[in-house]
């Protein structure tokens, strides 16, 4: 019996990927950004002249696979990277992506991640396995499979769908199901699906819903994996703790942390007096509701017995603080008003700064450790360690909450 699934990224590989465009743009995102895998699965402290290996389960056209494999090349990291998918037809455009960009440490293999057992592919630092869970008909059992090559010290990244951010999408799903037949072809699903797309009511959930806009571009690709595809389901907060508790494994971290802490929503101090006293977990959970544009939930896990001290933290002077793609002295002077502000699906926030933020960001070169940052402070401008120590810890909570900054320990 064939496997709808496959079939539908046989004929519609997703994301859609142009392999020449590798010669001018890597794709960047999250998880599996390698300075976030260090912060977030080794505490900052991994030695990437080591050998790392690493699993992309449900490779897609390539982007998780390729952009490890580009930053553990430019690092000169002994790396194998190990890609993961059913389709021959993505996989053939992620081999591709590698050819051009003459990358050579990915192993590719065609396959279910069901079939890792069978496999025999050995243990993985790290696993990335992004948009895959809620297309199996098990998640449970999927992600059990990934748990089970995981090195002991290791983790994953994972990204599920959102149910809350997703508001409009099953509903949608639901009335093409009702208009196309089991035993018509997907051709005949795209075109109906542009006919409803056209007549939906400015009432309806999916046109109100700032998160999804994937179907606005007329790729039929992204058409067919948001509204035809035959098996998916979003999740809560709650129901991912419990998937991932019953593999053996914790959540570390979500990703963007400020999305998740309901006191960047609210202003209220007997509302957020009330909601100090919640779990971390149930805390993100209430977050979720309240925002209400969680498409998806990418977060990164580690065993339960060393979750804990999986991530990185920021108050150690030895911790080297690390900015995602951007000059520090550059960001810097592009601060306005000691404000920072970002976007994330429809919702626009606006965080403040400490009054060091500039003097700190501009000398952030990701060698220097704070120890050396906060002394170079102090002999250029005066700045003693107390005031020092105060700004970074505000500046941090800002700059990782917004995705911008990661910490690292010097390598032995």
């Amino acid at each position: 019996m064939s496997d709808p699934v496959a079939e539908q990224y046989e004929a519609y590989p997703y994301p859609s990927r142009n392999p020449q465009d590798e010669k001018t743009r890597l794709i960047d995102g999250s998880p599996s950004n390698l300075d976030e895998v260090d912060h977030y699965v080794f505490a900052g402290s991994r030695d990437f002249r080591l050998p790392f290996r690493a699993l992309v389960a449900g490779g897609g056209t390539g982007d998780a696979a390729i952009l490890l494999a580009q930053k553990l090349a430019d690092r000169n990291c002994p790396a194998e990277i190990h890609y993961l998918d059913l389709s021959l037809a993505s996989r053939h455009i992620a081999e591709a992506r590698a050819t051009v960009r003459g990358l050579s440490n990915i192993r590719f293999h065609t396959g279910s991640l069901l079939d890792l057992p069978k496999l025999d592919l050995g243990r993985f630092d790290y696993i990335d396995c992004c948009g895959v869970l809620h297309h199996l008909a098990d998640p449970a059992a999927g992600l059990a499979a990934l748990a089970a090559v995981m090195a002991p010290d290791g983790g994953m990244g994972l990204m599920l769908y959102g149910a809350l951010g997703r508001s409009g999408v099953y509903e949608a799903q639901a009335m093409l199901k009702a208009l196309v037949s089991a035993d018509e072809p997907l051709s005949t699903g795209i075109d109906l699906a542009k006919r409803l797309i056209e007549q939906l009511p400015a009432t309806n959930m999916l046109t109100r819903n700032p998160a999804i806009g994937d179907y606005r571009r007329g790729e039929d690709a992204a058409l067919v994996d948001l509204l035809l595809h035959p098996r998916d389901r979003a999740y809560r907060i709650a129901e991912i703790e419990m998937l991932v508790k019953g593999a053996g494994l914790q959540i570390v971290s979500f990703i963007n942390p400020w999305r998740y802490d309901p006191d960047n929503y609210l202003s209220d101090a007997k509302l957020r007096s009330r909601l100090a006293t919640l779990s971390p977990l149930m805390r993100a959970g209430f977050a979720e509701m309240l925002a209400g544009n969680i498409k998806s939930h990418i977060c990164y896990v580690a065993a339960a017995g060393r979750a804990a001290s999986a991530m990185a933290r920021p108050d150690d002077s030895a911790a080297i603080p690390v900015l995602r793609e951007a000059d520090g002295a550059a960001f810097a002077r592009a601060i306005k008003d000691d404000r920072i502000s970002v976007r994330s699906d429809g919702l626009e926030m606006s965080f403040a700064l400490p009054r060091l933020a500039g003097a700190i960001l501009a000398r952030i070169d990701g060698r220097q450790s704070l120890a050396e940052i906060g002394r170079r402070l102090e002999a250029e401008a005066g700045i003693r360690p107390a005031a020092f120590d105060k700004d970074f810890a505000g500046l941090y909570k800002v700059m990782n909450g917004i995705g911008r900054m990661t910490i690292r320990r010097a390598s032995a």
